[in-house]
């Protein structure tokens, strides 16, 4: 058992799915974007962005891009700080808990803790990315003894 876990663990099949699975909500979201634009730009202009079509726009990239280097673990660290920074402004334009009450403010508030948690998930993926590349480099010098 503890093998199978071991070897799961190190997969590179488990390590696409994760990336997938992080990059996935981007991903549908920037898409959403790109196909329904004045979706897009209505949720904008409910934050109180204008020009609605530059910030429809500049998200959507943004998400995609993002997700694209997170997805293919190119430049992951980038991918995941752009993303990180995109959810950190949601929360301060869209997700303003501080300024509601009851209900509204709880379900504010969750939505904050979810993008928070995302964000721990994308600092974890760059870790990762970078000590995956570290320990590539490493077997590269020294491989494993045949056995």
């Amino acid at each position: 058992m503890r093998l199978f876990l071991e070897e799961t663990l190190d997969s590179r099949w488990l390590w696409r799915m994760a990336r997938l699975l992080l990059a996935l909500m981007f991903i549908v979201s920037g898409l959403a974007r790109v196909l329904d634009p004045q979706g897009g730009m209505d949720e904008m202009r409910a934050a109180g962005l204008e020009p609605a079509w530059l910030f429809n726009t500049a998200v959507a990239t943004t998400l995609l891009l993002a997700a694209m280097l997170v997805l293919l673990d190119r430049l992951l660290w980038l991918g995941a700080a752009a993303l990180s920074v995109f959810l950190v402004l949601t929360i301060v334009v869209v997700h303003q808990f501080w300024k509601l009450s009851g209900d509204e403010a709880r379900v504010a508030l969750f939505f904050a803790f979810e993008h928070l948690t995302v964000i721990g998930g994308m600092i974890a993926a760059a870790i990762a990315s970078h000590l995956r590349r570290v320990l590539d480099d490493i077997l590269r010098w020294y491989p494993a003894p045949a056995s």
